[in-house]
């Protein structure tokens, strides 16, 4: 099950996943009040208050690493690329969770990690072998198995999510090559001051204004997600990625759950059998990247 360690795991390790696992339930809450509140609020709205109140754990964060002066930055340009391509990815996502079941987007948003693979060779010059191709092959089979072409309608809606997951991955691309010089508190302080922004210039063309119950609601959006990247960073401080990233799926526990509790959701036959290829590319994936990291440590 997701919620165990490893047999021996080392007492870093075992941190490293129980604050992993701590992010995905809070992230998995965060995924429940943004499908809650968008039946009511303008997406644009909601990625509003999911970046504005994100700031209390952002200033929190750089409060305890080096303050203001880790936001110093020699690349504007690729922070302001980095920082439009993941809100193009956080809009697609909350317009997802609006029209589709919760655990549909969650299972397809899984295809992040695949893209991200197939891009690093073009736009990272990073040497993949066949095995991982192979790997990103099958991941693709079971992509096109949860969007299910030919469908119709559902087919329309799923290509949100996949293209959100697309964004995520270039997104990743923007990150890594930006964690060669910039500070983790710089990457997503810059990224919220945009993300904030661009969606306050939008407000005014769909300005609903929120009863107290769901202010706090919308509040606890920006809240929960700043919250639970901060403890996710702290997991793969923690712990190598290869024994904290394989956990990451078991965001798929809370998806199924919270849609089947509150909206009475139950993740289709396709969706099931899509997100089971899905996970094990993804997997195998992690696994071939800390067996060529190893060969490199050890060289």
């Amino acid at each position: 099950m997701a919620s165990s360690p490893p047999p021996g795991a080392a007492p870093g390790a075992v941190a490293g996943i129980a604050y992993m696992l701590g992010s995905l339930l809070i992230f998995g809450t965060m995924d429940a009040l943004i499908k809650w509140t968008s039946a009511t609020y303008p997406t644009i709205q909601v990625v509003f208050f999911r970046s504005i109140f994100a700031f209390v754990p952002i200033a929190m964060f750089l409060a305890r690493s080096g303050g203001l002066a880790t936001l110093r930055t020699r690349r504007p340009l690729d922070h302001a690329g980095r920082s439009l391509v993941g809100l193009s990815s956080m809009l697609l996502f909350f317009w997802a969770f609006k029209l589709m079941p919760l655990a549909d987007v969650i299972a397809i948003g899984f295809a992040g990690p695949i893209f991200l693979t197939a891009l690093s060779v073009p736009l990272l010059r990073e040497n993949v072998g066949v095995r991982r191709w192979s790997a990103v092959a099958v991941g693709f089979i079971g992509i096109l198995i949860m969007v299910r072409p030919g469908a119709g309608v559902i087919t329309t809606l799923a290509l949100i999510p996949v293209l959100g997951a697309l964004g995520y991955a270039f997104a990743m691309i923007f990150v890594r090559r930006l964690s060669r010089t910039e500070s983790i508190g710089a990457i997503v302080f810059y990224f919220t001051v945009t993300s904030t922004t661009v969606s306050a210039l939008g407000l005014p063309f769909g300005w609903v204004t929120p009863s107290l119950l769901d202010f706090g609601l919308l509040a606890s959006i920006g809240l929960c997600g700043g919250f639970a990247q901060l403890m996710m960073t702290r997991a793969f401080q923690l712990a190598p990625a290869s024994v904290i990233a394989p956990f990451e799926y078991s965001a798929m526990i809370w998806g199924v759950l919270f849609g089947w509790v509150i909206w009475h959701e139950v993740p289709s036959p396709a969706i099931t059998v899509g997100a089971a290829i899905v996970i094990a590319s993804g997997i195998y994936i992690l696994h071939r990247e800390a067996v060529l990291a190893r060969r490199v440590g050890s060289a």
